[in-house]
């Protein structure tokens, strides 16, 4: 990625932006754009993440005025970006959850490409396999429950299954006329009902085992039985006559020849029906059959056993004859079942090495736990679960924690509960490990692609805001992404600029016109405002905003009732000498409070204090094509509106002494007139001036985010009203 070109229009809050990121090298792979608040920061993070999804219904739109036409184009080298290259990445965002991209980096690119391969025809396989086990079966889902049915390892698939049992798969087999789920139900209420029913089922299996006994053909001895079961197999093995062909015969207990496979089937038939037929064993069925019928849900059972009740006996084993009822539908599709487990056989090999290989890559999952952990500062420390699913069952990854306070034992947690008990930064930590995981899985690929990092230290504290700031350091040095850092917050501004060493072209300032065009300046005050402003002290605008910071030094260094500093005051508020004050006067104290100014000199020295601060305020608001984000602009302004509001005020409260003020003047003078002139139309406008100019002409410890995010324009329209009520 050589160039990313942006055009805008109707974009969430975003007018127009339109704008060209050169990316070439090391010093210029990454941007740095500081935006106060509603400028334009979270619509340009939100363009680029619905554009990312490409998702139609969601596509950049003007949510306000909804009539006017939506443009978003981002062009990559003159071609359009591919969506799956954006990134976008904001710590407030606690639905995102990278953990299903773990797989994607824990294995090379060669490694998933052959797992994949392997793995998309044995399920292309499997999904034809299963439609003619369903089909016999009529089962609602025959691969879980077959896997169950064998198998309570949750490691286990169909096709081990298949492997395992395809030795007891049999060409002469039972055949169940009833559907899966009549017996073997989601709910278990069968299994259930023959729990709860085991006294009245045990008595029909004793009657049955009785009637066996006395049977001249079928015995119950001890343990042992030769029953229909016995029968049945003996039937199945001579059905086609071979047996007697050969000169065998059979020769009953009562000294019967049986020399044909009819006849046998004859009489096994009717010894089976003497036994079903028995008036003992039919009581027995019927206090079974009674206790169906009273449950709703065992009707489908109930027409099974009353179909054949010979079926009660199996369901005393019910694992067993489930397991039984499977062989049979098994066998019924035996050549397919062979078949499939026997591919499966040879790419089980193949799948073994890749996960040998696998393994050797996890190298890189374990250093990213490493970095999160040593750089972070959470309560907790993170552990991934189930490092072969992830590559062999495609599994997202499975992420513990392991929550540890000193002096105490580690307790493992799931992540639910775990952010349940962490504070607001603390689970914005969270969140970083998610980015990790998202920015690691794109590494491969990494040049082509976009990372927008949106306020992602917002809510942290210190500690943590310096991790994030070194990660994307690295991230930066590797050269690996191109990315695009916007901010707020004016202290994460300057250290991103100063940690990164970013050049001027790649810092910039936000600032929207009242049209809603977004303008990206040259990036301003990465460095010590005030050290600029002294090397600047000759031109007006500047001299007039030194005044803040010099009072703010003798007030930090000598204190605030010294003679210097209640001069400085009076240029900043109207006193009874402020009138006489000369730009001279001030500039003396400024040589004398900074020794870089020693020898210097100004060409206007000689002018009136007062009236220099309203010209050069006049000449700002004159401006056609202001600099919205020159402090010295928004800074003489806020002070001239402050000198013409308190001589408005001072005009209309002739008996107010306002010497006696010795502090937050304007605000005192503006309280004691709306008490007077409550129903005043100027009360809205001097309302805004101390709603808008307290913290630029008060620059407390130098901090002076508050003037960056002041509008200008805001200033300059309130300069303009407060002149015309003078």
């Amino acid at each position: 990625m050589k160039k990313l070109n942006i055009d805008f229009e109707n974009c969430f809050g975003i007018g127009k932006l339109s704008h060209e990121f050169k990316f070439q090298d090391l010093q210029s792979n990454t941007f740095l754009i500081y935006a106060p608040n509603g400028t334009m920061k979270t619509s340009f993070a939100r363009t680029f993440d619905v554009v990312s999804k490409n998702e139609p219904k969601k596509f950049p739109c003007d949510r306000i005025y909804t009539d006017k036409k939506s443009k978003y184009e981002i062009l990559v080298d003159d071609s359009s970006i591919n969506p799956d290259n954006i990134l976008v990445l904001n710590a407030e965002d606690n639905s995102f959850d990278a953990s299903n991209k773990v797989s994607s980096f824990l294995a090379s690119k060669e490694l998933k490409k052959q797992y994949d391969e392997i793995y998309s025809e044995l399920n292309n396989q499997k999904s034809e396999y299963l439609k003619k086990l369903k089909t016999v079966s009529q089962s609602t889902d025959c691969e879980s429950e077959l896997i169950n049915s064998f198998s309570e390892n949750s490691t286990y698939n169909l096709f081990e299954v298949l492997l395992k049992e395809r030795e007891n798969l049999k060409p002469k087999f039972d055949k169940y006329s009833f559907k899966y789920n009549d017996v073997f139900d989601k709910k278990s209420n069968v299994k259930k009902f023959l729990e709860k029913s085991q006294p009245i089922l045990d008595q029909y299996i004793t009657d049955y085992k009785k009637l066996l006994s006395e049977s001249s053909f079928f015995k119950q001895t001890g343990n042992n039985s030769f029953g229909t079961y016995q029968a049945n197999e003996i039937l199945k093995s001579i059905e086609d006559n071979s047996f007697f062909e050969a000169g065998h015969k059979f020769v009953l207990e009562d000294g019967t020849e049986i020399n044909n496979s009819e006849v046998l089937k004859a009489i096994v038939e009717a010894e089976i029906d003497k036994i079903i037929n028995d008036s003992k064993l039919k009581q027995s069925f019927d206090k079974i059959d009674k206790a169906i019928g009273a449950n709703t849900e065992l009707r489908s059972f109930k027409k099974v056993i009353e179909k054949d009740n010979l079926i009660l006996v199996e369901l005393k084993d019910y694992e067993n004859f489930q397991k039984k009822v499977w062989i049979s539908y098994l066998s019924q599709i035996k050549d397919e079942s062979e078949e499939l487990a026997e591919y499966y056989k040879l790419r089980k090999v193949q799948l073994e090495q890749i996960i040998i290989e696998a393994k050797k890559e996890f190298l890189l999952w374990k250093s990213i736990i490493k970095t999160f952990n040593s750089r972070f500062y959470v309560p907790f420390e993170v552990i991934l679960t189930n490092h072969e699913d992830i590559i062999l069952k495609q599994e997202t990854a499975s992420l513990e924690f392991d929550y540890v306070i000193k002096n105490e034992a580690p307790v493992r947690q799931k992540k639910d509960i775990l952010l349940s008990v962490l504070s607001k930064g603390e689970q914005r930590a969270y969140f970083i490990l998610q980015f990790l995981f998202e920015i690691e899985s794109r590494k491969a690929n990494a040049e082509n692609n976009i990372i927008i990092f949106d306020d992602i230290a917002d809510s942290f504290d210190y500690k943590n805001k310096f991790a994030i700031i070194e990660y994307i350091k690295d991230l930066h040095l590797s050269n690996t992404f191109r990315m695009i850092i916007l901010t707020h917050n004016f202290d994460f501004y300057r250290t991103i600029a100063s940690r990164l060493s970013l050049s001027t072209p790649v810092v910039y300032m936000a600032t929207k016109s009242e049209n809603r065009t977004i303008k990206l300046h040259n990036g301003q005050y990465r460095n010590d405002v005030f050290t600029y402003f002294i090397r600047n002290y000759d031109k007006p605008k500047i001299f007039i905003s030194l005044i803040a910071f010099v009072r703010n030094i003798i007030e930090y260094t000598e204190s605030n009732s010294c003679d210097d500093y209640l001069t400085l005051t009076n240029c900043l508020h109207i006193k009874t000498n402020s009138q006489a004050l000369l730009v001279k006067d001030i500039f003396d104290i400024y040589k004398s409070r900074m020794i870089k100014l020693t020898g210097k000199s100004i060409d206007y020295g000689n002018e009136n204090l007062l009236g220099f601060i309203i010209s050069t305020a006049n000449s700002i608001s004159a401006e056609q094509n202001i600099n919205e984000v020159h402090l010295e602009n928004k800074i003489c302004l806020a002070i001239a509106i402050r000198l013409k509001a308190e001589e408005y005020l001072i005009k209309k409260l002739p008996h107010l002494n306002f010497e006696e003020i010795t502090s937050n003047q304007t605000s005192v003078l503006f309280a004691q007139y709306k008490a007077e002139n409550p129903t005043s139309a100027a009360i809205e406008l001097l309302d805004r001036v101390n709603l808008m100019t307290p913290e630029n002409i008060h620059i407390n410890a130098f901090m002076f985010e508050p003037l960056i995010d002041m509008s200008v324009y805001h200033l300059k329209d309130l300069y303009q009203n407060i002149s015309i009520l003078n």
